[in-house]
């Protein structure tokens, strides 16, 4: 970013490229195992995953706050971060110069800004902090989104209905889809910190749901699939 080196996690397919790339966007609590092993299940996949750390090394309880304000400002340095791990694997040799981003809570919701402003393929937005104002105004123009909500994450109640609503209006090609039973983070196995332990298990329905998760991957991948993965002159218009 602006010719400063920043840290960042890279997986790589097994095999020989090109490959299509992922920038993975983390949730609150940063750049842990839970993320980097999110990026190494899209290499397992066949995509070269990057997951920046929007922290820069810093403790998530000192970051997160300014990452948050980023988020729904829509602009600043995180946004700028994850724009330039999209040209550094898209510029890449292995690299198919095809980029989708994936993100998680916090993640998610610059999943879904980075979606309408860079020049991604595809994105992934789970459990998705919205955009503040007009979100059909904001994802207008945005590539092919996939979402998934839980409908136990007291949080986010209705926000999947509300970005579906979005989408349609913005005319973006998605599939959005809430899981009934299932909480926050329920793609993977994010576990709070010890002093938030109880009340994220309330409010956000922490651990719920995580049967869900293979069938969601599958869902998730095979909209990457359709949209990321395929040549350009093969992506299908609508989803």
């Amino acid at each position: 970013m602006a010719g400063r080196e920043r840290p960042a996690y890279l997986a790589v397919p097994e095999g020989e490229g090109p490959w299509p790339g992922v920038v993975v966007v983390f949730e609150a609590f940063g750049a842990n195992a839970d993320m980097r092993a999110q990026a190494d299940r899209f290499a397992a996949q066949g995509y070269l995953a990057v997951l920046p750390d929007l922290y820069d090394g810093g403790p998530w309880v000192r970051c997160a706050r300014k990452a948050v304000s980023d988020m729904f400002a829509r602009r600043g340095p995180s946004y700028d971060f994850i724009e330039a791990a999209r040209a550094w694997v898209a510029g890449r040799g292995d690299s198919t110069g095809r980029v989708g981003v994936v993100g998680f809570c916090l993640g998610g919701g610059f999943a879904l800004v980075a979606a309408a402003r860079y020049d991604f393929q595809a994105a992934s937005a789970n459990y998705a902090l919205l955009p503040r104002g007009d979100v059909a105004e904001v994802l207008k123009g945005a590539c092919p989104i996939v979402a998934s909500f839980g409908g136990k994450d007291l949080t986010l109640r209705g926000a999947a209905a509300e970005l579906e609503r979005a989408l349609d209006e913005a005319g973006v090609v998605h599939d959005v889809k809430e899981y009934p039973d299932a909480g926050h983070s329920f793609l993977t196995d994010s576990k709070a910190p010890a002093p938030l332990g109880v009340a994220a298990k309330v409010a956000l329905g922490l651990g719920k749901g995580r049967a869900d998760a293979p069938a969601e991957w599958e869902r998730i991948f095979a909209f990457f699939d359709r949209h990321l993965a395929a040549p350009a002159e093969e992506s299908p218009s609508d989803g």
